[in-house]
């Protein structure tokens, strides 16, 4: 694999001494609010996810994109909303991750937004299926300024890939990836870093042996082993891999399962950074994805007057006290 001390440096070339102060002062509440079990804040986000849209074109069953299962309105992220978000956030936020559920290359404004958010100085990332990889897309993606680009690809023949990334064509993704890969290359540019990204599961990982070797052939910069996360996991699922070391989850022996870590009582992501749906409803983390926890909308308060909301205090309160009182928390291994 390539060095990912090139991700570190494009993300520190945009740090700023306001940015590192806004840091560490999140850094420090945090650890205060542990301490008192109270909430403290100081600082602004330093991260924030922003979904471009809710469209899918896969069917993934453990996504609600792909089951289309959503009880919150969906769309697509409009450029007024979203340059709002940039203007509020400029100065603070170190990495915006243009995603959250969706496939972010549907909406036509994306590389629009990338380069908005380039240009203030943000590092930005996203997440991607790699099935709009085209000559347009990549020669528009290389020109943006994307820094990373995950590609989620979970299977390395179709029969497999397919079983998860249900609707999905490797071999699209494959020559997409290719593609870009190639005219980086050729254009002797490092950005977009791009990070391959596999959802390990009962169904894909007798592939992991020949995974590494596939990826160092391609070229991708960084190889990811992911988790699966699994809504229904208490009475076991086929996506479950049978190697527990990939798995969030551990059998209790009655044929229940379990998570694998305990739930604690803190979460830095509640300091960190937070997460806007299309239509600027700003939740708390990527494990609200029917946004049920609204901390505030944009439409109406600046991101300043929702970070330190009352809603947000009893929200980070409340899993400082008791975390699994919190729907969203209990299949988290924060």
């Amino acid at each position: 694999m390539k060095n990912q001390w090139l991700t570190f440096l494009a993300f520190a070339r945009y740090l700023t001494i306001r940015k590192v102060v806004n840091y560490a002062q999140l850094g420090l509440s945090f650890q205060l609010s542990r301490l008192l079990q109270k909430p403290i804040l100081w600082g602004m986000p330093t991260t924030l996810s922003v979904e471009p849209t809710t469209s899918c074109n896969l069917r993934c069953p453990e996504c609600p994109s792909g089951l289309r299962s959503f009880t919150r309105p969906t769309g697509m992220l409009q450029n007024d909303l979203y340059d709002q978000v940039i203007q509020q956030g400029k100065k603070h936020l170190t990495w915006l991750h243009l995603y959250f559920q969706g496939e972010p290359f549907l909406n036509p404004r994306f590389f629009e937004m990338v380069k908005t958010a380039d240009q203030s100085k943000i590092f930005t990332s996203t997440s991607t299926n790699a099935h709009y990889l085209d000559e347009k897309n990549v020669q528009a993606c290389l020109d943006s300024g994307l820094k990373q680009l995950i590609v989620s690809m979970d299977g390395l023949t179709q029969e497999v890939y397919e079983k998860y990334r249900v609707g999905g064509n490797l071999e699209k993704v494959e020559k997409g990836l290719k593609l870009l890969l190639q005219h980086r290359k050729e254009r002797k540019m490092t950005y977009p870093r791009v990070v391959l990204q596999f959802l390990v599961t009962g169904q894909n990982e007798h592939e992991l042996p020949d995974l590494k070797r596939w990826a160092e052939e391609m070229g991708v910069d960084e190889l990811q082993l992911k988790t699966t996360q699994i809504y229904d996991y208490q009475n076991g699922s086929e996506l479950i891999p049978s190697d527990l070391g990939y798995s969030r989850y551990l059998p209790n022996g009655d044929g229940t399962w379990r998570l694998k870590k305990k739930i604690q009582n803190k979460c830095w992501r509640m300091w960190q950074g937070a997460v806007s749906t299309w239509d600027g409803k700003i939740v708390p983390c990527c494990f609200d994805k029917d946004a049920s926890h609204v901390m505030g909308g944009l439409d109406q308060m600046t991101l300043r007057e929702i970070w330190r909301s009352v809603p947000y205090f009893q929200f980070r309160n409340q899993l400082l006290s008791d975390r699994t009182e919190i729907d969203i928390c209990r299949n988290c291994t924060e």
